[in-house]
């Protein structure tokens, strides 16, 4: 039986987890924007709804399946948390590189598809489910984190949604490259204090 919750993550931690595992869900929701011209609320509310609540709904999930898992892990924890978070954040830069992000311009005209909005929802999300284990690996609690992680990317996508017009087009693979980064630095520091 696993020991109870040793600590909890701080909120700068959190708040960069967050930040970065939006990143994607922020370059989709602004090539989107650009792809629709014009947004209305209602269509922007419900499609960062979708990327808000994926983002809250994978981690809790990774941490569930993490849960089951742990036993088998528990002397490597911080090294599988280490190596999930670093595959995360290179995947990310990798992206920023390789253009690696979907191309909203000709699959998404309209920010109101549900079909469309499950499928980048899920794409954009895949990061959280890993970010999920990793938390169960370290034992950290999961209800708070989903749902900040979640209310993090509903703002952000909400506002690379609507104002996207103004952001620019060539901004999304920075994004990508500062949010992997993040993810690398967060995955080194859980080595070192593991």
């Amino acid at each position: 039986m696993r020991a109870p919750i040793m600590r909890r993550m701080n909120l700068v931690e959190l708040t960069s987890i967050a930040v970065a595992l939006s990143m994607d869900a922020l370059a989709v929701s602004v090539a989107c924007g650009f792809s629709a011209r014009s947004v209305p609320n209602r269509n922007a509310i419900i499609a960062a709804l979708f990327f808000g609540g994926f983002q809250a709904g994978m981690p809790a999930l990774g941490w569930s399946l993490g849960e089951l898992a742990y036993s088998q892990i528990e002397a490597y924890d911080h090294w599988v948390a280490f190596f999930l978070l670093l595959s995360v954040g290179i995947k990310m830069i990798w992206d920023s590189f390789s253009g690696g992000e979907c191309d909203c311009k000709k699959s998404f005209i309209n920010p109101l598809n549900y079909a469309v909005l499950f499928a980048l929802a899920v794409a954009t999300s895949l990061d959280a489910f890993a970010v999920g284990i990793s938390f169960s690996c370290r034992r950290l609690p999961i209800v708070f984190p989903a749902l900040y992680i979640g209310a993090t990317t509903f703002i952000i996508s909400l506002a690379g949604l609507k104002f996207s017009s103004k952001i620019g087009d060539k901004f999304g693979a920075k994004m990508n490259l500062l949010g992997g980064l993040v993810l690398i630095a967060i995955a080194v520091k859980v080595v070192v204090e593991g």
